[in-house]
């Protein structure tokens, strides 16, 4: 595998190192021992598959609070998403920020998302399908979001919204809540006063 660290610390685009022949290629998608080596958390609690009908639907902004924090590795197996990420660390200098990938099955590329980042993406294409492996077992009394139209997030979707569900829809705005948002995404020993 490849590992590319993104503007955002500890975030990594993952690319194959495909091995190819008559038949195809054969490449390594996952592996506990080269995710330590990068740095990153390998143990996964659950694998979950996102399959979507439409073009342009629309699956976010999502997170878990501390302690249920979790990481994600993300990947397209059929059709293609931008997908998106924001950081959502109080600490971090890159507040706030987000960056967006395309992962398609053609492309075959990953991308491994930390704990304290909200996630989300908007297929491409019909009949497209994500595969996640995440680092925490769901916990709804755990789970937040932020709308995906948010304006103080300035998340740029390349396609009409066709297709997003009533949870995500309804999110409150990052306005209303990014005082909690802060206290709660804030890691244990960090100062809140450092940050602006």
């Amino acid at each position: 595998m490849i590992f590319t660290e993104t503007e955002l610390a500890g975030a990594f685009i993952i690319d194959l190192a495909a091995h190819e022949d008559d038949r195809g290629f054969f490449a390594r998608v996952f592996c506990q021992n080269e995710f330590a080596a990068h740095g990153l958390k390998s143990f996964v609690a659950q694998a979950n598959i996102g399959a979507n009908r439409r073009r342009g639907t629309v699956r976010g902004m999502h997170f878990q609070f501390p302690s249920a924090a979790e990481t994600k590795y993300v990947r397209c197996i059929r059709g293609a998403v931008l997908d998106v990420i924001v950081d959502l660390r109080p600490e971090s200098p890159t507040y706030l920020r987000h960056i967006a990938v395309e992962l398609s099955a053609e492309n075959q590329r990953g991308i491994y998302i930390p704990e304290r980042f909200a996630h989300g993406y908007q297929t491409l294409a019909d009949d497209t399908d994500t595969i996640y492996m995440v680092g925490e077992f769901y916990t709804p009394g755990m789970e937040g979001g932020l709308r995906h139209d948010d304006p103080l997030l300035g998340l740029n979707w390349p396609l009409p919204v066709e297709v997003i569900s009533e949870k995500d829809r309804n999110w409150k705005l990052l306005k209303d809540v990014e005082q909690e948002l802060r206290q709660r995404m804030c890691q244990p020993g960090a100062l809140l006063s450092n940050v602006a």
